[in-house]
């Protein structure tokens, strides 16, 4: 997309997120806020797919700290969507220490209401999605029916204004992951009748990608992002050596592109009872990533995003 003058305008986002089971969901939003201080990406939107208490609380606090007050955000108001905490309570915490409006998922707008509402005011095929939790928001968004912000269905309105989906999901070339199972009927919707491209950063992706630890040792560096990683980390052995970075993936790529970072594969996910399998196709409507840059070099990449302060 380039502006009348000629000069591209930088990317639309919608970030959809369970933020709360795991903590790479905080690392992804603030890779997300530091490409938007450097004018890669405009946000639209932070939507829960995670009816916890604490997960929209916890978007905001956020937005707010990286100055995005205003960024809209929304939660599951059906059936199917789970409500799954932080075993570390690391969420209440920092809903505890920092400031923010909305004091309750449960007070948030409808998620489809917001799709709707963002996606029918922007330009034709020019909003990227990117998932990093579950699938329910995007499966109940196809489902939509016309209303007051859109003559069109669910997806009609995603055909016409979506120009690409890029979600955390799966297990390659096959296996079980948790955003996929963990509400299998909307993953299963949503893989088999999303009208765009879909590009899955998958479990064996981020898995190898361990970031945290230079975000706790920097001193200089404070904030929700910080605290959280080392609320979490010292509560988990297994983190000791950083914690796997699958969210911050898919907004990298959603945000960047594919390379440098990472190679495609093509073809198309089959779902079955919440266990993936892959069909190859050379035109296929999906891509999973598949390993590029240098591990080390990709880590260093994510943590220094991750310690991003915020425009000065």
């Amino acid at each position: 997309m380039y502006s009348q003058t000629g000069s591209r305008l930088p990317k639309t986002l919608i970030l959809d997120t369970d933020i709360g089971p795991d903590y790479d969901d905080v690392g992804a939003m603030a890779v997300m806020h530091a490409l938007a201080d450097k004018g890669e990406v405009r946000p639209l939107a932070v939507i829960a797919s995670n009816k916890n208490e604490y997960v929209v609380p916890t978007i905001d606090l956020i937005n707010t700290f990286f100055g995005r007050p205003e960024l809209p955000t929304g939660a599951p108001k059906g059936a199917g969507a789970p409500a799954f905490g932080a075993t570390q309570k690391w969420p209440e915490m920092l809903v505890e220490k920092y400031p923010h409006k909305i004091k309750n998922t449960a007070d948030a707008e409808d998620a489809v209401t917001v799709y709707r509402k963002i996606l029918a005011k922007q330009p034709d095929q020019s909003v990227t999605i990117v998932t990093i939790g579950f699938l329910t928001n995007l499966a109940n968004l196809l489902d939509s029916k016309p209303d007051a912000h859109s003559p069109l269905s669910g997806l009609g309105l995603v055909k016409k204004k979506v120009s690409g989906l890029v979600s955390m999901a799966g297990k390659f070339p096959a296996g079980r992951e948790y955003n996929v199972y963990a509400d299998s009927l909307a993953s299963q919707k949503v893989f088999t009748e999303w009208p765009t491209e879909i590009i899955f950063s998958g479990f064996e992706i981020g898995q190898e990608i361990r970031t945290g630890v230079h975000v706790i040792a920097n001193e200089r560096l404070k904030g929700p992002v910080k605290d959280a990683y080392q609320m979490a980390m010292s509560k988990s052995k297994e983190d000791a050596n950083g914690r796997q970075s699958w969210d911050q993936t898919a907004v990298l790529v959603g945000v960047r592109g594919v390379q440098p970072y990472f190679g495609l594969k093509r073809g198309k996910i089959v779902i079955t009872d919440g266990n993936n399998t892959w069909q190859d196709d050379p035109m296929g409507p999906h891509a999973y990533l598949t390993p590029g840059m240098p591990t080390a070099q990709l880590t260093a990449l994510i943590e220094g995003l991750m310690m991003w302060e915020g425009k000065k």
